[in-house]
């Protein structure tokens, strides 16, 4: 394999590895809180506890804030005001429709999962068709 398929392919697969992390996303959220506290800790501050537990408090009004960007997005795309890739959109409602944090519905979080991991997988899948059928 030539030097230039092999970059290729490396940062295809660290491109898709990235993209996936939601799917661990407590360990992704306790790593963030990990490099915080070490962080600070460097800083010469001294942390106990998760310090981003404050998020868990917002998670709602992100989550909504999210869709109704995405809403707004979607209607700009399609007036033709703006111009986004399908890919993203596609992209960016598989990580909304993942991300569900309503407790009502926690009973049904792994259907939310494999539906917005689904959409995810088949948009980087999406892009790196379009990225070999160019070539």
């Amino acid at each position: 394999m030539t030097s230039n398929v092999k970059e290729k392919i490396l940062g295809t697969s660290g491109g898709v590895t990235g993209a996936l992390s939601f799917l661990g996303s407590y360990q992704v959220c306790h790593n963030a809180c990990l490099a915080l506290v070490a962080f600070l800790t460097f800083l010469g501050f001294t942390v106990a506890g998760m310090p981003l537990l404050f998020l868990t408090k917002v998670a709602i009004p992100f989550w909504i804030s999210a869709v109704l960007l995405l809403s707004i997005m979607m209607i700009l795309k399609y007036k033709k005001i703006i111009h986004i890739s399908d890919k993203v959109i596609l992209l960016n409602s598989g990580l909304i429709i993942a991300g569900v944090p309503f407790q009502q519905v926690q009973d049904f979080n792994y259907v939310f999962w494999i539906v917005g991991g689904v959409l995810v997988i088949f948009s980087i899948g999406w892009y790196i068709y379009g990225k070999v059928k160019k070539k």
